[in-house]
């Protein structure tokens, strides 16, 4: 008896064992399924091995109420030259993006300046910049053609949406970039020429790469940053305006228009424009003045700006400014010229009180015409100046005041 009793124990043991088997395969289940559905789908990369689907070279066409901004064809110039270093028959698109009636003239004019393709992404939506909007459908632009570069003028309307755009592709962006290069052996003698980087480091680089170099300014301009994208397409930069060359315009050019039909509703524009208002501010436009009367240190304090706004009104011209008046809260960023302001390629260039710091000098010293007026006789700016008068601003400013009413009359 007492052997039956120790073998219907046993079994039931055994067949407690097995429910408690069978609910810990349940629960292991449970929680396989639970992590296959909490586990977000991974963003797929651009990786070396399929960059071939990458081509051509975009160039976001800025335009404001139908009038294409100066910067996008300085921009579709240079991306002329990339193409031309890039070379296996890589082609230059102006991305066109707003109302139908205003971007569709805009294309002719693209070509003209050496665009070889227009795409129009045109839709009501889109007449007033919205990021949530002009972000959507670029990316979408983006994900059906595979542009391999696009660049943006860093205007306030470029450094918005730039970084925005690149976020949704996954991609890195690099800002404020003042020279780009993708020919390796361009890259080592601009270096060579323009900055003290040893560049024997680079002859093990491969010269066949085909990665974009974007150099932009870092610490205050004091040094040159040069940033690649290695694992990442499409590579994307925004440029300052005035630092790169626009083409000659060729009349009667032709390209390829590419219309894009934008997925787009107002519920993706969660920000609504209901007025444009322009300040005072926005209407400094150092990029497009033909003459340039800046003022430094030299003027002694804020008040010294009356005289350059008096100066400028009577030549035709805007006020522009040396960093260390804005620094010092004379005048406003908007008026500053420079590596960390605005570059500029005026026609003509008064450089008055300013001593030459290379940091200003890179950003005006292409100007045709440069006109310093100094009282330190050994002030670097004469270096790069055409004109250089010694002297006392105040004294010699209203003089150039007076001679210019007398050189008009003698026009007429």
């Amino acid at each position: 008896m007492a052997e039956k009793k120790v073998s219907k124990a046993a079994k039931a043991k055994t067949s407690a064992k097995a429910p408690a088997k069978k609910e810990t395969a349940k629960k292991e289940a449970a929680k396989k399924e639970t992590t296959k559905k909490e586990t977000p789908k991974k963003e797929t990369v651009a990786t070396e091995n399929d960059f071939s689907q990458y081509k051509n070279i975009w160039v976001f066409a800025e335009q404001r109420n139908g009038k294409i901004m100066n910067v996008a064809l300085e921009l579709i110039g240079e991306g002329k030259r990339l193409a031309a270093e890039r070379g296996e028959g890589c082609k230059v698109g102006a991305l066109l993006v707003g109302d139908k009636k205003d971007v569709e003239p805009l294309a002719k004019e693209c070509f003209k300046y050496g665009a070889d393709m227009a795409y129009v992404i045109a839709d009501p939506l889109l007449k007033q910049f919205t990021t949530d909007g002009y972000t959507k459908v670029i990316t979408q632009a983006i994900e059906k053609y595979k542009p391999e570069i696009i660049l943006y003028g860093a205007t306030h309307i470029g450094r918005d949406l730039a970084p925005r755009v690149a976020g949704r592709a996954n991609v890195g962006l690099t800002a404020d970039c003042t020279h780009l290069d993708i020919s390796l052996a361009n890259y080592i003698e601009f270096n060579e020429k323009n900055t003290t980087l040893n560049t024997a480091g680079l002859a093990n680089e491969d010269p066949k790469d085909t990665k974009l170099k974007m150099t932009r300014p870092a610490f205050g301009g004091n040094l040159m940053a040069t940033i690649i994208s290695p694992t990442s397409r499409p590579q994307m930069a925004t440029v300052r305006p005035g630092v790169m060359q626009k083409l000659d315009p060729v009349k009667n050019a032709t390209g390829e228009i590419i219309e894009i039909k934008p997925k787009l509703s107002e519920k993706d524009i969660k920000v609504k424009v209901l007025k444009v208002v322009k300040s005072a501010k926005e209407l400094v436009s150092l990029t497009d003045a033909d003459i340039i009367c800046a003022g430094g240190r030299g003027l002694g304090g804020p008040e010294g700006f009356e005289l350059m706004k008096k100066f400028a009104d009577k030549v035709g011209g805007v006020v522009g400014s040396s960093r260390a008046c804005v620094d010092s809260g004379w005048i406003g960023h908007e008026h500053q010229v420079g590596q960390t302001g605005t570059t500029v390629k005026p026609k003509i260039y008064f450089a008055c009180g300013i001593s030459g710091a290379i940091q200003h000098l890179a950003g005006m010293q292409d100007s045709e015409c440069i006109i310093a007026i100094n009282k330190d006789p050994e002030a670097p700016i004469f270096e790069v100046a055409d004109y250089g008068i010694v002297g006392d601003l105040y004294k010699v400013i209203p003089e150039i005041m007076e001679a210019w009413d007398k050189a008009e009359e003698l026009a007429k």
